[in-house]
């Protein structure tokens, strides 16, 4: 196995999931297992989560169909934009559509019709996202062709927040209108549909993701979608931690080469730093390719044998620099790159982006370790 490689706490993940579910309780939890489980790994996350969470979310249909290949038998959502010829795979793999069209469900229900089968859906409501859905004012029509469908299985109904992690006064004022609670109000707005028709709303109303998870009991509904909060990671600096949660991912490697770097020489492509004095340099197997970016050369620390050191010269394709003083570090020695106290803000911020991208761009050519997978 490469040196570089991810160490994952899978009882830790549960661990985190066990916790919005106390807090949420009764409502549902969706774990969003999109983007290779947000980096995580989703071939050894998905089989070992999957047990315990009511439901599970992902972007695409493909995602969907390879937890299904996994032997995953979990409830999947399909939460993104679907094209009318991708339905089919619905049908063969069991997965549940978000119908953001009023197109999109017709089609369905013409296809599971001409199948003799049923199509889960949940009907997407646009109220502020602007992203897929259909907006809150325009939903009617949406509704009264799920009233009339008899082949689509129409057990859903969800809207997604802007900004569930930002407190509505703290907001700049050209971005009011998309206010967590406003877009609540209206999601609201839509139910009152069903009411006014005298007919039940479907049984899986949700829209709360990690921001409002923590900080909006009023959007819980029937069920949560938790995302990064489940990796144990806030999706904010200053928002409230209301359910305690902590990461179960460690980024780690191993020093490949040590050398005595003399005064005045440049470090790696462009020569972007050099050496004051004489000092020892080490060289990491990990690098741009493996989503270690390019854009933070200079600024990150990693640990050696525990202790913090810099990141040195320009970062590479497949390795980068340290510089360790007078420290004998040796070939072999243990480097962590995230964990033991290094956060993944830590690198967003040195990578100039959020917490998001550090862990869903750390490459598929690192090895994932599933620590605990016995459950």
């Amino acid at each position: 196995m490469r040196p570089t490689y991810l160490e994952i706490d899978l009882p830790q993940l549960k661990q985190n999931l066990e916790n919005i579910r106390a807090h949420v309780a009764p409502s549902k939890v969706l774990v969003v297992l999109k983007a290779n489980a947000y980096g995580h790994g989703v071939d050894g996350v998905a089989p070992f989560i999957a047990p315990f969470a009511d439901y599970i979310g992902v972007a695409i249909a493909e995602e969907g169909i390879h937890l299904r290949k996994l032997g995953i038998t979990t409830p999947i959502l399909i939460m993104g934009g679907t094209l009318l010829e991708q339905l089919p795979e619905f049908l063969e793999y069991d997965l549940t559509l978000a119908a953001s069209s009023l197109d999109l469900l017709s089609a369905a229900e013409q296809l599971a019709g001409s199948a003799g089968k049923r199509i889960k859906s949940h009907l997407k409501i646009d109220t502020g996202m602007e992203r897929i859905g259909v907006r809150e004012y325009e939903a009617e029509t949406l509704i009264e062709k799920s009233l009339a469908c008899s082949h689509v299985d129409v057990e859903g109904i969800f809207t997604h927040f802007a900004n569930s992690e930002t407190i509505d006064d703290s907001l700049p004022s050209n971005a009011r209108e998309v206010k967590a609670s406003l877009q609540l109000e209206r999601f609201q707005e839509v139910l009152s549909i069903f009411e006014k028709r005298s007919v039940p709303h479907p049984r899986i109303r949700h829209t709360a993701n990690s921001g409002a998870t923590l900080r909006m009991p009023e959007s819980y509904f029937d069920m949560v979608r938790p995302g990064v909060l489940f990796y144990g990671v806030y999706p904010g600096r200053d928002i409230e931690r209301t359910i305690e949660v902590k990461p179960a991912l460690k980024w780690k490697s191993k020093v490949v080469f040590s050398k005595l770097t003399l005064p005045g020489r440049g470090v790696s492509y462009g020569s972007l730093w050099q050496a004051e004095e004489q000092t020892r340099i080490v060289t990491v197997p990990c690098g741009y390719a493996d989503g270690y970016f390019r854009r933070m050369t200079n600024h990150p620390r990693v640990l050696i044998n525990g202790k913090s050191y810099p990141q040195v010269g320009r970062i590479c394709m497949d390795q980068f620099m340290v510089n360790v003083g007078g420290d004998d570090i040796k070939v072999g020695d243990e480097v962590t790159l995230l964990g033991n106290g290094i956060i993944p803000e830590e690198l967003a911020d040195w990578a100039g982006t959020n917490e998001y991208e550090v862990m869903t761009n750390i490459s598929v050519r690192v090895p994932r370790v599933f620590m605990g997978a016995v459950q």
